[in-house]
C-alpha cells in the first residue's frame, strides 16, 4: 500500500539581527524526537495553507506573524506517511517568544550555529536547498 502524504508548512522567523528561530522538539515526540526544527505543523483539513502557518507559528512560539515569501519545498519519508513542507518566511513579527510542550527549548540562531546542532532532516535538505542562505 502507498503511504498517504501529508503537508506541513514551516516558516523561516528571523530577529531585528538576522538570527532564525529553532526549536527542539520534545525527547517523547514521535518524529524526531530532540531534532531542532522550524517552527510550524501540519495542516487541517479544509483549513488554507497560510493561515495553517499562522496557527502553528502561534501555537508553537506564542509569536503573531504574517505570511511572506515563499522560501522553499521539501519531503520527507517517516515509516507511517510522507510529507511535503512548505517553508515560507515570516514578517511583521510581534510579541515575546514561549514555546509549547511540543518542544523542550529554543533559540535564535545563525545558519552556521543551526548546522552545528542536531536538526531534522528536512531543515538540513532546506539549508542545503538554499546553499546556506536562508
Amino acid at each position: 500500500m502507498e503511504k498517504p502524504y501529508g503537508l506541513t508548512m514551516r516558516s523561516i522567523v528571523k530577529n531585528d539581527e538576522g538570527k532564525i528561530l529553532v526549536l527542539r522538539r520534545h525527547p517523547k515526540s514521535k518524529t524526531n524526537p530532540h531534532k531542532w526544527e522550524l517552527p510550524g505543523g501540519k495542516i487541517e483539513k479544509g483549513e488554507f495553507f497560510d493561515e495553517a502557518l499562522i496557527r502553528e507559528v502561534k501555537e508553537e512560539t506564542s509569536l503573531d506573524v504574517k505570511v511572506g515569501d515563499f522560501g522553499e519545498a521539501v519531503q520527507d519519508d517517516y515509516p507511517h506517511k510522507r510529507t511535503v513542507q512548505l517553508i515560507m518566511y515570516a514578517k511583521d513579527i510581534e510579541g515575546e517568544v514561549k514555546i509549547s510542550d511540543e518542544h523542550d527549548d529554543w533559540m535564535w540562531a545563525s545558519v552556521d550555529e543551526i548546522k552545528s546542532l542536531d536538526i531534522t532532516s528536512s531543515l538540513e535538505k532546506i539549508i542545503e536547498k538554499k546553499n546556506g542562505k536562508l
